[in-house]
């Protein structure tokens, strides 16, 4: 009896038990997923509304450069008489007479705001870089008090600080030259890209420092060869946006320059609307596309540089 049914026992035992070696089911259980067919068509309605929805948004951010654009083709009589943005009749006119309707070919104004931006453009990249490198790699009395101190600079107006600063520089009879728009650059007063670029320097690590230390290199060297070629990112973003904001201020140029020959490129295009209403539009508009040209230029060959420097500032 005992004999008999030890086989029967192990044979159902063994026949309960798992594939040896894996706990995965058997092949006949492996059926593929199918999702149901109405979620797949949901979702892809939800894309198309969202896509939909992305580039009306985007059309109407663009409607008043676009609108722009197509009245600098069109003649003054025209432009507000047909607010399309097919012109019906095409003027070039537009472009020839803004380019000569001022004292000045309107190139002069274009080398002005050239020669201010070069200017703060490596103010900016020299001075905040130094600067954020003190701030990130040194060790002074009172870093922690001047980090704050620079932090509140970035809440400070500019009209709270325009009247003082016109105050100096009229003293040092700066008025209607480059000079007050150009040297604040060399002091590192973007308290801005000085916040960005330590963040970046605070990024990288500190071996590669301490590498340089053991094999003598100064702190001039390091910053040079060490932590500038390291922060490309950072200091694209930076000349990105020192080109652009320097290249459409208005507020401060107007308070500094007031002689014709020395105007920029946004109070030039100021002139063109006679405070009487016997505004050249069409001239304006045309114009003010041709102001937008180096912005354009310099944001399609940056924007990959901006958007890296932006993601990456502040990983530690």
């Amino acid at each position: 009896m005992t004999d008999a049914s030890t086989p029967t026992r192990t044979a159902t035992s063994t026949a309960v038990l798992p594939p040896s070696g894996s706990d995965r089911p058997p092949p006949e259980d492996r059926r593929p997923i199918v999702r149901p067919r109405g979620r797949h068509l949901r979702a892809r309605i939800g894309s198309v509304l969202k896509h939909a929805g992305l580039i009306a948004f985007g059309f109407v951010m663009l409607y008043p450069l676009l609108w722009m654009l197509a009245s600098s083709f069109k003649p003054n009589a025209l432009i507000f008489r047909e607010p399309g943005l097919i012109p019906t009749d095409i003027d070039l006119s537009n472009y020839t007479d803004g380019w000569n309707a001022l004292l000045h070919p309107f190139s002069h104004y274009l080398i002005n705001s050239a020669l201010v931006v070069l200017g703060s453009l490596l103010g900016n990249l020299l001075s905040c870089s130094l600067a954020a490198y003190a701030f990130a790699r040194l060790e002074f009395k009172g870093k922690r008090l001047w980090f704050a101190v620079m932090l509140m600079s970035i809440m400070l107006p500019i009209h709270v600080v325009i009247v003082p600063q016109y105050v100096l520089f009229s003293q040092l009879e700066w008025i209607n030259t480059f000079l007050p728009l150009i040297v604040p650059k060399l002091l590192a007063t973007d308290a801005f890209f000085i916040f960005l670029m330590v963040q970046f320097f605070r990024g990288i690590p500190r071996e590669l420092d301490e590498a340089a230390t053991l094999d003598g290199a100064n702190h001039l060297r390091i910053y040079l060869q060490i932590m500038l070629p390291l922060s490309m990112p950072a200091l694209a973003t930076t000349a990105i946006f020192t080109f652009i904001w320097t290249w459409n201020d208005f507020f401060s140029q107007l308070i500094f320059l007031t002689r014709p020959e020395m105007y920029t490129v946004p109070i030039a295009l100021r002139t063109f609307v006679d405070s009487t209403g016997n505004s050249s539009w069409g001239s304006l508009f045309a114009m003010s596309i041709v102001s937008l040209i180096p912005v354009f230029i310099a944001f399609l060959f940056g924007q990959k540089y901006l958007v890296k420097g932006i993601a990456t500032t502040g990983i530690k």
